[in-house]
């Protein structure tokens, strides 16, 4: 197997466990605890239609791709960093005008150029699928920006001055080059919205005024009103750590889940907000419980209506199962733990010492009070 094959799989294992889309995102402390009770001696998850805790493996947020399609993804990544990019190309024109799924594509070669980029700039100077190439180069940028800022705050001084990373070279500038990029690769193709989700990435670190951002947000929705990655980018504008407060990240969550079309994860954004007020605020910060007993069904809902294999489900079921027990909602968080089945390597039970102990402990809770219920 060559070195570039071996990165190609190691690249398709982290794409596969990745939590978020968001560059610079915090570390997530210890969720909040849900309601318990002791679990009772000798508790039989086979009795509730959950898997036996001898299976239950931390290594995976939900099953595996098929091996034709990690096989796949696997010869592109190797194709790409050997120096090819016309692989890259038919790949990202195969999604067609399905945006989520074009990001989708996107995100993937953005990772692969991540660790060599050759193949990206002979890519671009060939003029073939010129806005995706374009778009990745810009993703690129934003990416490099991101990490210039993390290492400016992790080598900050003790008087408090960080180091020149975040000079001409550093965060600002990055963010600056890469909304130039983007705004060049919208100009080649009006159509697409991949560049306008840069757009709205890169605003919260520029950073944008309201007034500025909502017309952004218009060229974007414009294009793909519905955007799953893009509606993230937009929540993390909007969150109190950035430009809003949690009333408007709220809203803006709220909104997702009532205008999502069937079938879409965007409806999984409220979980994310969710995870933003327990992140910095614990669980004192999260909407009352009337709020959540009226939203959390409405998610499931949705959640239900998205195909099975959709790579972001089984993260946000882990989501939906934690907040349904910390909102008191059993049987709700009993119906995710049953789709999860033994896969527990996801927030909120990777964020504790034992994910495993954690996860099963969850489900025992979801199932007893379930039952008493």
């Amino acid at each position: 197997m060559t070195p570039v094959l071996v990165f190609g799989i190691a690249l398709l294992l982290s794409l596969l466990t990745r939590r978020r889309w968001n560059n610079g995102a915090i570390p997530a402390p210890a969720p909040a605890q849900p309601p318990t009770a002791p679990t009772p001696d000798g508790f039989d998850p086979g009795r509730y239609g959950l898997v036996p805790s001898a299976e239950l493996d931390p290594g995976r947020a939900g099953p595996p791709l098929p091996l034709l399609r990690r096989k796949e993804l696997e010869a592109l990544a190797d194709s790409c960093l050997a120096g090819g990019w016309r692989a890259a190309a038919a790949y990202v024109a195969a999604a067609g005008e399905d945006w989520d799924e074009r990001w989708s594509r996107l995100d993937f070669l953005t990772r692969v150029a991540a660790e060599r980029d050759a193949w990206l700039t002979e890519w671009r100077a060939s003029g073939t699928e010129a806005c995706a190439a374009a778009t990745v180069y810009a993703r690129l940028l934003v990416q490099r920006a991101w990490e210039a800022r993390d290492s400016a705050l992790a080598h900050r001084a003790p008087t408090g001055r960080s180091s020149d990373a975040e000079g001409p070279t550093g965060f600002k500038a990055g963010l600056a080059e890469a909304n130039a990029a983007a705004r060049e690769a919208a100009e080649l193709d009006p159509r697409d919205p991949g560049p306008w989700v840069v757009l709205i990435t890169t605003a919260r670190g520029v950073p944008l005024s309201h007034r500025r951002f909502r017309a952004l947000w218009q060229e974007l929705t414009a294009r793909a009103p519905h955007h799953v990655a893009g509606h993230w980018q937009a929540m993390q504008y909007w969150c109190g750590k950035w430009h809003g407060s949690d009333a408007q990240m709220l809203r803006f969550a709220e909104h997702a889940v009532r205008t999502a079309p069937p079938g879409s994860v965007l409806p999984g954004l409220y979980l994310q907000a969710l995870t933003e007020l327990e992140q910095r605020h614990g669980p004192l910060g999260l909407p009352a419980a009337g709020r959540l007993h009226e939203l959390l069904p409405a998610v499931a809902s949705a959640l239900a209506a998205v195909p099975p294999r959709h790579d972001q489900l089984p993260l946000l079921r882990h989501l939906l199962a934690h907040f349904a027990l910390v909102s008191r909602q059993p049987a709700l968080a009993l119906e995710q733990f049953r789709e999860l089945g033994p896969w527990c390597g996801a927030h909120p039970w990777t964020s504790t010492p034992h994910p495993v102990r954690a996860f099963d402990h969850a489900r025992a809770v979801a199932a007893t009070h379930a039952a008493i219920g």
